[in-house]
């Protein structure tokens, strides 16, 4: 394994699980120095424990303030950031748009699309003051297509879309380079959660979807964001870069 990270700090939301725990272990395999966050504390302690070089902020990214203390602890422990993944989503508000009421709507924008915004707004200061550095945003493939009873979730992550090329332009003369991911199905706890009474039947389904005939694993994301979020990944930023197993094609 490469030694990439060495000497880097990366700062990891929705860091508990999945793919963003997938992701830490990736660069702390490289030699990173981790800043994890998620609303869960007694999970968090317990991955940040088990880590090398890494801590835990409780963290609701839904809450500016909360964001902007985890960007100031992460300082505070490490003296820089230089790369982040800012993994939280999930999708909350399903139906069709006539069934979504008003509040569910704004809950789902605020998961979703202004927790990003939140953290790029705290995140690219400190990014700029290490001399630059690399963010990607988890869009889902959903950034890019449309679902059926999937309006709310959709729209936030096209606007994860809009948002991480916005802020690639804003930032490509200070060093910063910003992407979002486009993922397809990954076989996570949350993605099995989801799964209802047939979780097998599910999975079956879910994988028949994809062209490759199979879902994603974590840590076929997390090889890909440690690219990304490497110097070996320098020339690209404000991309939407699909990772899907050919979901997105058609």
């Amino acid at each position: 394994m490469s030694e990439r990270f060495t000497g880097k700090v990366v700062l990891i939301t929705g860091a508990t699980s999945g793919m963003g725990r997938a992701v830490a272990q990736r660069v702390i395999s490289e030699g990173a120095r981790v800043v994890l966050a998620a609303r869960g504390k007694e999970a968090g302690d317990e991955l940040a424990a088990r880590l090398p070089d890494a801590i835990f902020v409780p963290t609701d990214v839904t809450v500016e303030r909360e964001v902007a203390a985890l960007v100031r602890q992460a300082v505070e422990k490490y003296g820089r950031i230089d790369g982040v993944f800012n993994n939280v989503g999930a999708a909350t508000a399903t139906g069709p748009v006539t069934a979504i009421s008003g509040e569910a709507w704004n809950a789902e924008l605020a998961l979703n699309l202004s927790s990003v915004f939140y953290s790029l707004k705290h995140e690219i200061p400190v990014l700029e003051s290490a001399g630059g550095g690399a963010i990607v945003n988890n869009a889902s493939n959903l950034g890019v297509t449309g679902g059926t009873g999937m309006a709310a979730y959709s729209a936030a992550k096209h606007g994860v879309v809009g948002l991480t090329r916005s802020a690639a332009l804003d930032t490509a003369a200070r060093g910063i380079r910003v992407n979002a991911l486009v993922t397809g199905g990954v076989d996570t706890p949350l993605l099995r959660g989801n799964l209802g009474d047939s979780p097998e039947e599910a999975l079956r389904f879910a994988a028949g979807l994809h062209p490759v005939g199979r879902i994603g694993q974590p840590e076929e994301i997390a090889a890909f964001v440690a690219f990304l979020l490497s110097d070996d990944a320098k020339f690209i930023t404000g991309a939407a870069l699909a990772i899907d197993g050919g979901l997105t094609a058609a």
